[in-house]
């Protein structure tokens, strides 16, 4: 087998891995915490939620319902792969719900701790499943039917559909209980930034100065790190200069500015943070 196509293979069986551990973990958000405690969500989960509290409705089963029109119209924003996962990842937690439907009981007297294990955990598994490239569906293709035919932004729509379903499951859960579903969504939006962006946050330094090449190749012996030297001019000089561009942990930054300071000490150097990195010296070995 071509190695290629092994590692894309690979790469399918772990992706889908994923989603299923990931959905699975989401769906003890939901019924170990959120609807043992009457706590609502947002999107189609919320919905799924009101009826489960009003009809006694398997939140599992209306998920996937009001999920199957949306897969027809889907493929038309999302490309091949994508679909396949979301569509993947919707199904996985349609069964997660259903398997661990009945879980768990109340929290007596403390729902805030509901809603922080609910958020915690909807956040944990959701961001699993975005971080394989997948969805589960929902708002989030309707964010982008939004975005692609009506120029709405995606955030914004996504927002305004939460509010609104936890604003409707005030009246079926109490305006207390609702309150406590926006912390929820709250803590498992952060989550979910978190799972996504990545764990081990890194530091892009961009450096400025007259002596651009004497500090690359510095950086280059002594840190065994790749620098990308950019064409600038100054706005107010009018003088072109060199400004270079490096990636590093943070462990790395002290003695980067020590380097720095070595071989100009009046170099201008500005540091951002970098949520994810991937590529040669990060993700993989370098070669």
């Amino acid at each position: 087998m071509h190695t290629a196509t092994k590692r894309n293979i690979q790469k399918w069986i772990r992706d889908i891995a994923i989603i299923l551990f990931g959905s699975f973990i989401f769906s003890l958000g939901i019924n170990y915490f959120a609807i043992a405690n009457k706590l609502s969500e947002g999107g189609f989960t919320g919905i799924s939620l009101i009826l489960h509290y009003l009809f006694g409705f398997s939140p599992g089963v209306v998920i996937l319902l009001l999920n199957i029109p949306l897969f027809f119209v889907g493929y038309k924003i999302f490309g091949k792969r994508t679909l396949t996962l979301t569509v993947i990842g919707t199904v996985s937690v349609s069964l997660s719900l259903s398997l661990t439907e009945g879980w768990g009981e109340p929290i007596p007297g403390d729902p805030l701790l509901a809603a922080l294990y609910t958020g915690v955990l909807v956040g944990l598994g959701l961001g699993m499943i975005f971080r394989t490239g997948g969805t589960t569906g929902g708002v989030d293709i309707i964010a982008r039917l939004g975005n692609k035919y009506f120029d709405w932004s995606i955030g914004r729509t996504m927002f305004l559909f939460d509010i609104l379903v936890i604003g409707g499951s005030a009246f079926f859960i109490g305006r207390e209980k609702a309150m406590y579903t926006v912390v929820a969504v709250f803590v498992g939006a952060r989550v979910i930034d978190f799972v996504v962006e990545g764990l081990d946050t890194r530091k892009a330094v961009t450096i400025i100065s007259n002596s651009a090449v004497a500090i690359s190749d510095k950086i280059t012996s002594d840190m065994d790190r790749g620098v990308t030297l950019l064409k600038g001019r100054g706005g107010y000089t009018g003088t072109d200069k060199e400004v270079l561009y490096v990636v590093i942990s943070r462990p790395e930054l002290p003695r980067m500015k020590q380097l720095v300071n070595a071989v100009d000490p009046y170099a201008f150097v500005v540091v951002h943070d970098v949520r994810d990195v991937f590529g040669e010296g990060f993700s993989f070995e370098k070669e």
